[in-house]
Formats: structure tokens, C-alpha cells, sequence
């Protein structure tokens, strides 16, 4: 994993952005914050067991289905699976050394 501060990379209203293998901040201090940095490495560990690419047409698939679902961006966001097994675990630093694959079906 490599992280990297890439202001302008960011969207709007966004803190960070995992893409195998690659973790972009916002911010200097997010390199430091170890629950931020596990949150985006819930995503890299999503990346790889779906081979990258299927992971981004899923993502983008369900955040449109939770967008209609909910009528609600930020709503929609929080509720694509692969969002909500990374909130729901951030703060565990030990949770990737020990999750099962395809642990991100538990929360669909």
C-alpha cells in the first residue's frame, strides 16, 4: 500500500480514495490517522478479492441502486456494502488479520 496526499484528486466532500494499490488523502494528517488508514485498506482487501476492476463496476452499481433506493447521495453512499463493512470496522486495527473473504456479503 502506498499512500499519497493528492488534494485536487479527491471529490468533494471526501476525505481519502483507495485504488489498488494506491491510498490518495486529502489531507497530511490522514497518513497518520490509523482509523482513516484502515478504512481505506477495508477497501484495498475489497479490491483484491473482487480483481479491482469488478470492484468499481459493483460500487458504482450499487451506490446508482441506493441512490434510487434512498433518494439521498450521501445515504446511498453509506449504504454500498463495501461502505458499510468499512465503517462498521475502522476502528478494529486487528479486523483485516482476521477476516474471512468476501466478508462484505454480511452487509448487503
Amino acid at each position: 500500500m502506498f499512500l499519497i496526499v493528492a488534494k485536487y484528486l479527491i471529490p468533494k466532500g471526501y476525505r481519502g480514495l483507495a485504488v489498488f494499490p494506491f491510498v490518495f488523502v486529502k489531507y497530511p494528517e490522514d497518513k497518520e490517522n490509523a482509523i482513516f488508514v484502515n478504512h481505506e485498506k477495508i477497501h484495498l482487501r475489497q479490491q483484491i478479492e473482487l480483481l479491482i476492476i469488478p470492484f468499481f463496476v459493483w460500487y458504482l452499481t450499487e451506490y446508482v441502486v441506493r441512490l434510487v433506493q434512498y433518494k439521498n447521495a450521501d445515504l446511498a453512499y453509506r449504504n454500498i456494502s463495501f461502505e458499510r463493512e468499512a465503517y462498521a470496522n475502522e476502528k478494529d486495527l486487528y479486523y483485516l488479520k482476521q477476516r474471512s473473504f468476501y466478508k462484505f456479503w454480511n452487509y448487503l
